[in-house]
């Protein structure tokens, strides 16, 4: 019962204080070795071998993915390659369907790499612009970006960049089109589920007479600057929203073409590894103490995305590097972007790895592992109640694999069930509860975009907890019956 107790302790102080703004480089290792102390464990050790070790595991295996994805997002916004983007497709589809054009124009860039901070930061200004165009009250402004940013393409669509969708690959053996049929069908459930309700939301205001009324100035300068912003932030998405000031600014924009070419080169790239390039590779010599003692399908998926990543960063500069007026400056900014959340998501990691190592944490194994429905259920409910308490997908999905990802395993070997099916559940899970109000995310969006809480965030749940959540069900049902497609 004590070790328990330590458990449910220091996960509560790490949420109340996380909340208040305190670093999470401080608060993870502080509860950790809060649970050990409480547990009789001893504290020095969990704290360089069990708490560094998986942090470090951790930093080895995505540090390039953070460092790319961010340098590749502030290389897309440096350039205008982002605006362009988003005024493109605002434009074709104008005020009559600004709810839609702003779902699609978050879709489009965060699906092809861009940071999901680096989106919030350009959609938000033509956001308030739009929707004063169309006269839509702009409280419904963050529940737009968050569907098409911090969704489907985040956790469904086959092939996403996102971290998130890396971090099941090495635990799984799978790549980043890990259950394309299923991922499809999850993200025309999220889309579909989340543009109904904003319709409804839009509807609904208008036959009460409310309008656009913000009156305030820019407000994402105000949150590009703040502390308390960043210090929420770092641990959600891998990208450090002080950066994005940093560095000069494109005097004119790409054409539309120009600026989606590198996240064609994305998805193009992403593609021909995981399906023509890697598969083909006679990678034996991995097996060999120097390279770590691993296989290729343990490698195979993070390689796909840093190589897409790479490709992308590569042709933008190639076509773009014109427009950068301090090339050197923005690149810094991008690699300055990703220690921050790195270093936050690792520590969150080690704080799981400590927990897992306590007595106590068996009892919550077998109850999670013992939950009906059988293992994608439980998968799926690990994984959402990780995410909600760290307010974190990635931190949440790491911790719940590198604690559960053996055993998972087994259970899929015995029960015929896919891993590619497993990674799908886990990454949707993930991306469902880690939109709770203390959510470093949402507190940005919410700040970039100048609403509240109390006026945006039911229709946040909406598009981004409940339609994930229905999607979630959908894939978990199909894969039941149909296995992974």
């Amino acid at each position: 019962m004590l070790a328990l107790l330590a458990i449910a302790l220091a996960l509560a102080l790490l949420i109340w204080l996380a909340y208040r703004g305190w670093s999470i480089l401080l608060l993870a290792p502080l509860c950790a070795l809060l649970a050990a102390a409480l547990a009789g464990q001893p504290l020095l050790a969990h704290w360089t071998q069990t708490f560094m070790g998986s942090a470090a595991e951790f930093v080895a295996r995505f540090f390039p993915i953070f460092l790319l994805g961010a340098l590749f997002g502030k290389l897309m916004e440096a350039s205008g390659a982002v605006e362009a983007i988003a005024q493109g497709l605002i434009g074709r589809l104008g005020a009559r369907r600004a709810m839609l054009a702003m779902v699609l124009a978050g879709a489009l860039v965060t699906y092809g790499g861009v940071s999901l901070f680096v989106a919030f930061f350009v959609l938000a200004p033509m956001g308030h612009a739009l929707f004063k165009a169309a006269d839509i009250p702009h409280r419904l402004m963050p529940a737009a970006i968050a569907l098409g940013t911090s969704t489907f393409t985040m956790t469904a669509m086959p092939g996403t960049p996102a971290i998130q969708n890396a971090i099941p690959m090495p635990f799984f053996g799978t790549h980043p089109f890990a259950a394309p049929g299923l991922g499809l069908i999850a993200s025309a459930v999220m889309l579909g589920c989340g543009l109904a309700w904003l319709h409804r939301a839009q509807m609904r205001a208008r036959t009460a007479g409310e309008g656009y009324r913000y009156q305030g100035a820019a407000p994402e300068r105000a949150a590009a600057a703040s502390h308390l912003v960043r210090e929420r932030a770092v641990a959600a998405r891998e990208f450090d929203p002080t950066e994005i000031a940093r560095g000069a600014h494109a005097a004119r924009q790409p054409s539309f073409m120009r600026a989606a070419l590198p996240l064609v080169t994305v998805v193009a790239v992403n593609l021909l590894m995981s399906f023509a390039v890697l598969p083909r590779l006679d990678a034996d010599w991995l097996a060999q103490p120097q390279w770590g003692a691993t296989s290729l399908g343990a490698v195979s998926g993070v390689w796909s995305v840093i190589v897409a990543l790479a490709a992308a960063i590569l042709v933008l500069l190639a076509t773009s590097w014109r427009r950068l007026p301090s090339l050197r400056e923005t690149m810094d900014a991008g690699a300055n972007a990703a220690v921050l959340p790195m270093l936050s998501v690792a520590s969150l990691v080690g704080f799981g790895a400590v927990i897992a190592a306590l007595p106590g944490f068996e009892t919550v194994k077998q109850w999670v592992l013992g939950i009906e429905g059988g293992p994608l259920v439980s998968l799926a409910l690990a994984t959402n109640i990780l995410a909600a308490l760290t307010g974190s997908a990635s931190g949440g999905l790491t911790i719940a694999l590198d604690a559960l990802a053996p055993t998972y395993m087994q259970l899929a070997h015995a029960s015929g069930i896919d891993p590619a099916l497993m990674h799908r559940v886990a990454v949707i899970g993930a991306g469902t509860l880690d939109s709770l109000p203390h959510n470093g995310a949402v507190v940005t969006l919410l700040a970039v975009c100048g609403a509240r809480h109390k006026g945006s965030y039911g229709d946040i749940v909406m598009a981004a907890v409940a339609g994930p959540l229905i999607a979630l069900a959908v894939v978990i049902g199909l894969g039941s019956v149909f296995g992974s497609f």
